[in-house]
Order: structure tokens, then sequence, then C-alpha cells
């Protein structure tokens, strides 16, 4: 194996050995500690360090000297995964090299480890299925919503779908339930657990529907071009909100790898419905025994339940 392919061969602890002579970035092949593999970003003096670092199995992401400058070190603790790692460090090098200056470079270089995580961890097992795809979209343009209502660490920090909660968001005194549904399907909604539309103490709870269609090329985008839209939200947000949005993300199975490029998505309109006694629901106490419980709630009956977007929206910033 050749020096291009595994970078650190050559070098012994305590060496380093520059990435590119003429890039713009002060970045290293480096090994540490225990011969342990490392790309190396140098700081300039007036570049803050960015916290928090990312938590990653297998890396050790952190802060160090090198030499007598400050400096970015991403390591390797498990020497089986080097092949990958140095992928790893060649992605993250040449995004932070498309930086306008050092501080940014650092700040691309983190974000890039951090798309890195989930692949390292063993990532999805495959695609998102047509309806995982129509259902996230759908919680994204919520979640796009609330980024603009909020702010994007507030809006993230609500979003508790993909950790596996009753209710897709919850924020303060709000509940909200997102549906996703082609716009020319029979006007039903499915309901896939007893909890999803059960009341909440101290909150109001809403149902909300959003269309979300297949298109035809040129027009619509892809599932990853709805989830680049939010996701510049979070990259001009502080590090802490994008580390957030990358694991809820990667909860859903999404994976920036996976190719959607065969679908693309419009969206239609959306409605909004209080979710209160009288509503077309299957409420608690659910009869003992009852388990698994799914069913399907006519958009028809719920009409009278609808809630004006304004009236909705003053609901999810109230104090």
């Amino acid at each position: 194996m050749t020096s291009e392919e595994l970078p650190w061969l050559g070098l012994a602890f305590d060496q380093a050995r520059r990435v590119d002579r003429n890039g713009k970035q002060d970045f290293f092949w480096a090994v540490v500690e225990n011969n342990a593999p490392a790309v190396v970003l140098l700081l300039a003096p007036e570049t803050d360090q960015l916290l928090p670092l990312p938590k990653i199995r297998s890396l050790d992401v952190r802060y160090g000297t090198v030499g007598t400058s400050s400096a970015l070190l991403i390591v390797l603790r498990e020497q089986e995964h080097i092949d990958l790692f140095a992928t790893l460090c060649r992605d993250v090098v040449q995004a932070g090299e498309e930086a306008s200056d050092n501080a940014d470079a650092l700040n691309r270089s983190l974000r890039r480890t951090l798309r890195w995580h989930h692949l390292l961890r063993g990532g999805a097992p495959g695609r998102l299925s047509v309806e995982e795809q129509r259902g996230l979209i759908g919680e994204l343009q919520f979640l796009e919503k609330l980024c603009e209502k909020l702010t994007p660490r507030a809006a993230v920090e609500t979003w508790k779908g993909p950790e596996g909660a009753a209710k897709d968001f919850e924020l303060h005194k709000v509940c909200v339930e997102v549906k996703a549904r082609r716009g020319a399907a029979r006007p039903y909604v499915q309901i896939s657990s007893e909890d999803q539309l059960s009341d909440v103490e101290g909150s109001r709870v809403f149902l909300r529907v959003q269309e979300v269609d297949a298109a035809v090329r040129p027009e619509g985008k892809t599932l990853t071009d709805h989830v680049k839209d939010v996701d510049t939200l979070f990259q001009n947000s502080d590090l802490e909100s994008y580390q957030l949005w990358e694991s809820a993300l990667s909860a859903t199975g999404f994976e920036w790898e996976h190719d959607y490029s065969d679908r693309r998505w419009s969206i239609g309109s959306v409605s909004t419905f209080s979710v209160h006694d009288g509503f077309p629901r299957i409420a608690h106490p659910i009869p003992a025994g009852v388990v698994n419980l799914k069913y399907a709630v006519s958009l028809d009956a719920c009409q009278p339940f609808v809630v004006e977007q304004s009236e909705f929206e003053t609901n999810l910033v109230q104090e």
C-alpha cells in the first residue's frame, strides 16, 4: 500500500507531513500517542475554538498543541478502520480547503466530520421507502417553519419523532403530530399508535396534514434536496445545533450517501387540526389488552376542528 493510499506510511510518533504543499489551509497527516493516525488542522491565532466537539465512536476529536500552534486533531482509535479513516480525512480536508478563511475551515471540517459519524457506526441498512421519504419531507417542512419562528437550536430540540416519541414535535404547551399524504389520495390519514393523538396534560395537541406529491422532472426536488434546504439553516447556526440536527436526521434513517435522485417531490397545501374532545380518534383509556393500535382518520370528519395557520403559529411561540 502506497503513502497516497495510506498517508501515514513512513511517519513515526510525533511526526507530521503536510497534506497539500499548495493547500490554502494548514492540514497535516500526523501520528500521535499510541501510534494513532490523525489529520491535523493548525489554527490561526485569531481563530476561536468551536465547542462542543463531536463525540464519535472510533474517533477522538479534540484540540491540542502542535509545535507552537493550536490545532484541531481528528484521531483514529481503532486501527481496523484505517482505510475508511483515510477516506474520511481526505473528505474533511477537501471541505476545509473550500473555506474562505481558517475559522471557516475549522467550521467546515467539524461539520464534515459529523457527516461521517453515522457512516462510521454502520449507517442505515438501506434507502428510505417511498412512504418514509414522504413522511420525512412532511416533518422537514414543519421543522423549517419552526426554525423561522424560533431558532434552529430551539426548533430541532422539539423534533422528537426520530427518538420514537409519541408526538413528532413537542414544544412548550404544544404537541404536533405531522402526517404527509398524497394530495389525490383518499381523504384519510393513518394513525400508527394509540398515543399519536392522545391528550398531553398541560399541552394543546395538533394534527398537521401536509400534502407531499411525487413530481415529474424537472419539477419538484429530491429528498436530498429537501434535506439540504433545512441543512443550510443549521450550517448557519452554531455547532451544537448542527450536531443535534445531524443526530436527529440520522435517527430517521436518512443517509447522505444514499442516492434519492430517482424520485422528486413537490409540496402542496397544509391543514392543521386541533385535537381535543370530540375529535375523531380512539382516545384513552384504551381497553386492557389492546396493543399495537393502528387506524385511519377521515379528514372530512376533522374539518370542524381545523384551525387557521395564524392561530396555530401563535400557539407555537407562546411563552
